[in-house]
């Protein structure tokens, strides 16, 4: 009975039915394997930040060489999955994970958190630099213009999936979402806001727009710490805001009611202060940077 009160009730809302617009987690499936949107997002992700990668260190006053650059996708894959995939773990669901250390592996299940991905190919990016010999900030500078697109894809793979929602709200492009999937049948929520949609737009987009115009228009690729510093401030900025209207998570329901704040909130301050401290403090850096030489120094 409550079952079909819930389904007539989202039958004569004009919100937008989640169930109706023919998405669906996986794309293909054959036996047991099964091909994600999610993980294409990731996949695509990298291969055009990659592509961009190129792109850029192709520019006057790069800070690493195309061989280098190789070896950086290398890194930022290995960042990315193991960062994301722990910082999920620590972050989110500690307690889960310990008293069941064999699901952390269970990747296709889910779980993976974009602060701990940020730490993953930083610790990359330093290993890098201290190998090569290079500058871990400049590094930082030109894989942070290369990350938005990824986002922008995760963020719609998040929608695909039906996940990550924002609150209850009556806005025209309002979703109602399935919730939760109960024995394979979709029983509609109440209207909420698209929050992925909101943060693929503005994470992916809009950052994106912005490093491309401060890259190519500017000189804040010769002020080291300045486009890094500019990403982490405004990804910190438009997840502390959009936090505001997404749900939190089910199980850290109870941790927002008693700080005040979501953990994506409480993991997003530090990025905005050490974003505005690298943008204030870039142009004092301006007369280190040096470029590095495509191919090696021939010997004699």
């Amino acid at each position: 009975m409550i079952d079909a009160l819930l389904t007539s009730m989202a039958a004569s809302s004009d919100a937008i039915q989640f169930n109706q617009l023919g998405l669906h987690p996986v794309l293909f499936e054959w036996g047991w394997f099964q091909l994600r949107w999610y993980s294409l997002a990731y996949l695509f992700g990298i291969i055009i930040g990659w592509w961009y990668l190129l792109k850029l260190i192709r520019q006057p006053g790069a800070p690493m060489a195309r061989r280098h650059a190789d070896d950086m996708a290398f890194y930022t894959t290995l960042g990315i999955i193991l960062g994301g995939r722990l910082g999920y773990v620590i972050f989110y669901k500690p307690a889960e994970y310990l008293a069941n250390p064999v699901e952390i592996f269970r990747l296709w299940d889910g779980g993976m958190s974009f602060h701990g991905g940020v730490i993953g190919v930083s610790l990359g990016i330093f290993y890098l630099a201290w190998r090569r010999k290079l500058d871990w900030l400049r590094i930082h500078d030109y894989v942070a213009c290369c990350i938005p697109p990824g986002l922008f894809l995760g963020r719609l793979a998040n929608f695909v999936n039906g996940e990550l929602w924002g609150g209850v709200t009556q806005v025209p492009w309002a979703v109602r979402f399935c919730e939760p999937l109960i024995e394979g049948r979709c029983i509609l929520g109440p209207p909420r806001h698209p929050s992925q949609l909101y943060e693929a737009l503005l994470e992916g987009i809009v950052l994106m727009a912005l490093l491309v115009w401060m890259f190519w228009k500017t000189r804040a690729r010769y002020q080291p710490g300045k486009l890094v510093g500019t990403f982490i401030l405004g990804y910190g900025l438009v997840r502390f805001a959009l936090e505001f209207i997404r749900a939190p998570d089910a199980h850290l329901v109870d941790f927002a009611q008693a700080t005040g704040l979501h953990m994506g909130q409480w993991l997003s301050v530090p990025m905005i202060l050490g974003g505005i401290y690298l943008i204030a403090t870039a142009k004092k850096r301006e007369a280190r940077v040096q470029p590095v030489p495509d191919e090696p120094a021939a010997t004699a």
